[in-house]
């Protein structure tokens, strides 16, 4: 499981670098202030989450003996749901989008807390 969440880790970190770029660049005459802070935020998150996904594979194969998986599993759910539908909203200004973004930062929030849980047991 530690390489599942180290390969999506790579991948996300990919498309940070790639869709930042992008907005930056491609969507710069596109977007309106409020548009681009949207993409930066959902950027951001993305990338600070897959630096944590990278951690949670790492930490996997340090100490098998412990279970990580809800920690990976709710930063990848996290980085779909937060920074997926933030970029969608983004570029689409669909409003209704905004109530999908909260259940991405509570699965955030979950991959935190576990994490946390389970490094107090080591």
């Amino acid at each position: 499981m530690a390489n599942f969440f180290l390969i999506w880790a790579a991948i996300f970190g990919f498309l940070s670098v790639a869709l930042g770029a992008f907005g930056a660049h491609s969507l710069k005459a596109v977007l309106d202030d409020y548009g681009r802070q949207i993409w930066e935020k959902a950027v951001l998150y993305q990338m600070f989450h897959t630096a944590a996904l990278m951690a949670t594979g790492i930490l996997q194969n340090l100490f098998k003996d412990i279970n990580f998986n809800i920690s990976g599993y709710a930063f990848i759910t996290g980085i779909i749901l937060f920074s997926g539908s933030l970029y969608i909203l983004a570029l689409s200004n669909i409003k209704l989008l905004g109530a999908v973004t909260p259940f991405g930062g509570i699965a955030f929030m979950i991959g935190w807390g576990f994490l946390a849980y389970r490094l107090l047991k080591l």
